[in-house]
């Protein structure tokens, strides 16, 4: 089992929203450091200054992880000063809320970019460390988007299926070696931290709180479950997509207010 304990963790999005409050919940649970990676360099400071008040060690640097010079810096400057790093937890992303046909070039290439070059990409920067020791966790924060097709968040939901795919091919890797390396793929619905305001719930997959989620992936940390698929309803996605036509699925999704979730989105300000 992974413990959290007197280990080194890494937050990418460690500033805001549920990367804070994984950054926390760690603290809270005994580890030795952790270590924040944000483009936003003043929620940066601040979460850095909130966490180091309650006399946490924290060290803050600023990654934009669309830049693969920012991510061999920081991760380089990381192995050499503060060791390795037990623990990744992948959780910097965006979405944009439009059509297809609305999104701009920019904002399809920042979406892989971010949700999924940076994830893969910062994992590739500590992973090496992570074999020679014979230990290390990697949690990918991919979402329930990369279970099921979703209007309105198409580039979205592509990136989230592209990071399950790799999250759980780089697992069955790890496993073929010896030694205590896990990979854990987390697919949750809707989060309440802002990132999706203005969505609409779909029927029997209520918002999430942010406390409820970060606690459910902390105990599949520490449990060392491969999976964790969030709310409920959720887990019966694959199986549901697997055995109906598609078109009866559709239906289905479409009645419960899934492909409509998105037509009110407004997101974080």
């Amino acid at each position: 089992m992974t413990k959290i304990k007197n280990k080194t963790i890494l937050v990418t999005g460690g500033a805001s929203g549920l990367g804070k409050l994984l950054a926390l919940r760690c603290l809270q649970k005994g580890a030795k450091q952790v270590i924040l990676w944000d483009i936003n360099e003043k929620e940066l400071n601040k979460t850095t200054t909130e966490l180091e008040q309650r006399t946490y060690k924290v060290h803050p640097y600023v990654v934009d992880v669309t830049q693969i010079k920012d991510i061999e810096w920081a991760a380089k400057d990381i192995l050499n000063t503060i060791g390795k790093v037990d623990v990744v937890f992948n959780s910097a992303g965006i979405v944009v809320g439009k059509s297809f046909a609305e999104h701009s070039d920019d904002e399809i290439k920042a979406t892989i970019d971010i949700n999924v070059l940076g994830v893969m990409r910062t994992t590739k920067a500590f992973i090496g460390a992570m074999l020679a020791d014979g230990s290390g966790h990697i949690i990918n924060i991919a979402s329930a988007a990369g279970l099921i097709p979703n209007p309105n968040m198409s580039v979205y939901a592509s990136s989230k299926w592209a990071v399950v795919g790799w999250s759980e091919s780089l697992r069955l890797e790890l496993e073929e070696l010896d030694g205590e390396l896990r990979v854990l793929t987390v697919t949750p619905s809707y989060i309440n931290t802002g990132m999706f305001d203005g969505v609409k719930a779909p029927i029997l997959t209520p918002i999430m709180q942010p406390d409820d989620i970060v606690n459910r992936i902390i105990k599949a940390v520490e449990s060392n479950e491969i999976i964790l698929r969030a709310p409920f309803i959720v887990k019966s996605v694959p199986l549901l997509r697997g055995i109906l036509p598609t078109r009866v699925f559709d239906k289905i999704a479409n009645t419960l207010g899934v492909y409509g979730s998105m037509d009110e989105f407004k997101g974080r300000a």
